[in-house]
This record gives C-alpha cells, structure tokens and sequence, in this order.
C-alpha cells in the first residue's frame, strides 16, 4: 500500500473512530454525515441519523434551549463552543455531552456545520448534584416556611379563605404583567437599536448581520407572547377571552390573511367567506388561533398547492377551516399535535417551542368550541367549530 493511501486510510479511520462524536450539517440544518463513534454512543446506525436535525437527538429541554440560545448565537458568530447538551440514545436514556460547532462558508454561503461532541458523565453528574443540592436545600426551607406559616395562621373562615383565593389570583396575573413587562422591554431596545444601524450601515455583511438579528428579534417576540398564553393558560385556569358581537368577523379573518400574504409572497391563500351576521367571539383570540393554523399551513403544506380558507354559518356552529395540500400527517403524531411543546418536523426558518397549535386548542376550548384535524392523501385540513349559543 502507497504512503498516501495509508495516510488516507488513517484519516478516515480517525474520523470513524475517533474519541468524539462528529456530525455534519447540510445548510438546512439536517445531518449529512456522522461517524461511528456517535452512532455507537447512541445505539443508532448512520442510515437512521442522516436526515434528522440536532435538535432531534436532544432531549425536551435541551431542545428549548438549543433553539432559544444556542442556534440563534451559531447563526450569528457561526460558532459555539462547550455547550452542555444531553442526547437521548436509542433506548431512551439520556447521555450528556459538551458540544462545539463551526460553520463553513464559502462567499458567504453556508455550506456545512461542523459539530464535535465529547463525553461529559463527571462533570455533568457533578452539576447535577450541585443542583439538585441546592433545589432539596431549597425545598426544605419553603416546607419548614410554609409549616410554620400553617401554624402561625390557622384559616377557619369561609371568607377568609375567599379573599385568599382573590389575592392568590391577583399574583398570579401580576406575576404574568411583569413576565411580559420584563421581557418585552430590553426586547424592544433592540429592535430600536437595529432599526438605527440598518440605516447607517448598508455593506453586504452589516445587511445580513442586522437582518439575522431582525429575524431573531421576530422570533423572540413570538416566543413571548406564546410563553405568555402558556403562562396565563396554565397559571389562570385557562385563556380569558373578551366577546363581542359589535363587528364583523370577516375583516379580522382577511387581515390575518393580508398579513400572511405580505410575509410569504409565494404562496397562494384563497378565501371564502360565506356568514350573514357578526359573531360573539373575541376577534383578537380568534385572529391569534387563525394565524397559527393559517401559519401551520404555510410551514408544512405543499407550496405549488394553494391553500384554502373556508368560514361559515350553519346549523348553529361558526365554522372556520385551513385546508392545505402536502403529505399526509402521520397518525402518531395526529395524536400529539396539541400538546403543548411538540412540533413534529419544520423547516429551519419556522423553529419555535411548539406552543402555537396547543393555545390555538386552548382558544377554541375558551370559545365552547374544538379543532379537529383530517389528513390523507388529498390534503390536510384543521377544522374550529363553535356553537352560535355557548
């Protein structure tokens, strides 16, 4: 055997087999290539990784977290380096991990992400008992606070327990208020702050850098207000609504297409409307609900297909309906689509915390309605229905 093809052979050796998992990913965020190292460690074969995304082989929370800190920060200095992460092998049980990526461009193209992952039981076992410590420290403080707390205020009365209720309710929607006080704020200034550098900076990589940070200011803002309804949903016993019957519902439903519109030129949205009287429902809830499943649509529906949007009166019940074409949902994942943080497969630009169909649910249970969904073959459709007379 040549020098050359031995060194070759160590090479690619090495990769195989080397200390650490690699990985690669193609511009669209999925799995192109990984070694054996990692298919090992996870008990998978490279056939079964190449095609996924990283954030499939985390889990729950190290996915919430990779999408809302790490992927934003590779997109923006493309790279990361020593990000803990906990990777979820084939027979369930999690493995921690530290790991660095870089991205690869040429002209300023992505074309590859390279990701190194490394082992790391001791230290992430001493992290976790840290925590744990701390948390069973903390724990045992609010216990022995709420006992004597118990035994320094016996409540008998009736009333008393009433007014206990009120103030626990106040809480929690001051506790809501200073979430999206607190979080829309510094959100806001830099909104502010990109708005001014985008007019005083025009070269090719200051335009791509503000317009990152633009999309990544949207995004948050999205995240805000679907962590906001989950908050107020499951801390205030259910999404408040606020009806009225004083407008049409028309307007709000084309606005919210108008909008989709103006965001996604490319893609074809019909409507018919077909309702004789205005309707008692909350329109800026019902336009929230409407912009998800209309949104839903666009991100997993077939693009040479448009997509169609039906409203009616009949037989008492309001109906709204988004029908796309596009592949079939599976039926696994037809059972888990309104559970809050799941999102099934998007595509990289529509990444978020899997809130929207879950508060869309939410909405429609508030209006004495459901969504109900079909999928086959022919085409996707999400269905809300809700009596006239709730």
């Amino acid at each position: 055997m040549s020098s050359s093809k031995h060194i070759d052979s160590d090479l690619g050796d090495l990769y195989e087999n080397a200390p650490c998992g690699y990985l690669s990913l193609g511009p669209d965020g999925k799995v192109v290539r990984v070694n054996a190292t990692l298919c090992n460690w996870l008990g998978k074969t490279a056939g079964e990784l190449i095609g996924t995304r990283l954030r499939d082989l985390l889990n729950v929370a190290g996915s919430i977290f990779y999408e809302t800190h790490f992927a934003p920060l590779l997109r923006m200095q493309g790279f990361f380096e020593e990000v803990a992460l906990d990777l979820v092998k084939a027979d369930g049980e999690t493995m921690p991990v530290l790991a660095n990526a870089a991205e690869r461009r040429i002209s300023d193209e992505l074309v590859l992400t390279r990701v190194t992952l490394f082992r790391a039981p001791q230290r992430r076992r001493h992290e976790r008992e840290l925590a744990e410590a701390r948390a069973a420290e903390q724990s045992a403080r609010r216990k022995l606070e709420e006992i004597n707390k118990g035994l320094e205020n016996r409540i008998t009365d009736a009333d008393t327990l009433r007014s206990l209720a009120v103030k626990d309710a106040d809480l929690r929607e001051q506790f809501i208020a200073v979430l999206g006080h607190d979080l829309r704020n510094p959100l806001a200034g830099l909104a502010g702050g990109v708005n001014v550098l985008s007019k005083a900076h025009n070269d090719p990589k200051s335009v791509r850098v503000l317009r990152l940070m633009s999309e990544s200011i949207k995004r948050m803002e999205g995240l805000i207000d679907n962590l906001m309804d989950f908050a107020r949903g499951r801390l205030g016993g259910g999404i408040a609504i606020e009806r009225s019957s004083d407008e049409r519902i028309e307007p709000t439903l084309a606005q919210v297409v108008n909008e989709m519109r103006a965001g996604h030129p490319d893609r074809a949205i019909e409507m018919r409307f077909d309702i004789a009287h205005a309707i008692d429902v909350d329109h800026a809830r019902i336009a929230q609900m409407f912009s998800n499943l209309l949104g839903n649509a666009i991100t997993h529906g077939s693009e040479d297909r448009p997509i169609v949007v039906e409203a009616t009166v009949a037989d008492g019940n309001f109906t709204l309906s988004v029908a796309n074409g596009g592949e079939p949902i599976p039926q696994l994942a037809l059972e888990r689509l309104f559970q809050p943080f799941y999102r099934g497969e998007v595509r990289p630009s529509m990444q978020g915390l899997g809130l929207g169909l879950y508060i869309a649910s939410q909405i429609a249970e508030a209006h004495g309605g459901h969504i109900d969904v079909t999928s086959d073959l022919t085409e996707t459709k999400f269905t809300f229905q809700m009596p006239m007379h709730y």
